[in-house]
């Protein structure tokens, strides 16, 4: 009797094949990264903490790898981060080891961090992963900006409520294994 693969394993060879062949050109890739420079400063503003101890570490350079995305980030003096200047040497780098999407994606919505592996300082080490510990978006807040506090609290709640509801099912099926085919032969 044969174990059937999951249904997300062909989505993973899939992306697995696009990913190799279809490569996004390198301003695109820089307006990302932009775009994802700013919304951790957007995060980082919210929370003072955060920002000092960014500050403390002015000049260091960060380098995150996942698959062939890679992105340097450099601490400025006003607590944030911004891109690093090309050819800029890493203090650390942070590999994200899950090479699977939808395994990344899954231990996300468990609430699990990633399995990475970490080079260089380990002072800057313990610094990001205080980061990932301690800071979180607010999204309800940004809402509460454009929508008010009532509809954003409304959004809130639902979306908790799915990501819960996400969580167990990924939960149960975790636990469950894959589901057995009956022998027909």
């Amino acid at each position: 009797m044969a174990t059937p693969s999951s249904p997300f394993a062909f989505l993973s060879e899939l992306f697995d094949k696009a990913s190799a062949r279809l490569q996004p050109p390198a301003w695109a890739i820089h307006e990302i990264q932009h775009r994802a420079v700013l919304f951790l400063n957007h995060v980082l503003q919210q929370e003072p903490e955060a920002q000092a101890r960014v500050k403390r570490q002015e000049g260091r350079v960060v380098e995150v790898r996942w698959r062939n995305v890679l992105m340097r980030l450099v601490a400025t003096p006003a607590g944030l981060v911004d891109l690093a200047p090309e050819g800029a040497t890493p203090d650390l780098t942070l590999s994200v080891t899950q090479e699977n999407p939808f395994a990344l994606a899954q231990s996300a919505l468990l609430g699990d961090k990633p399995m990475v592996r970490i080079v260089g300082d380990v002072q800057l080490a313990a610094e990001i992963n205080w980061l990932v510990d301690h800071v979180r978006w607010d999204v309800e807040d940004d809402l509460a900006r454009v929508i008010g506090d009532v509809p954003a609290h409304a959004i809130g709640n639902t979306a908790r409520k799915v990501v819960a509801a996400l969580r167990q099912f990924i939960d149960k099926a975790a636990r469950s294994g894959p589901a057995e085919k009956p022998d027909t032969e």
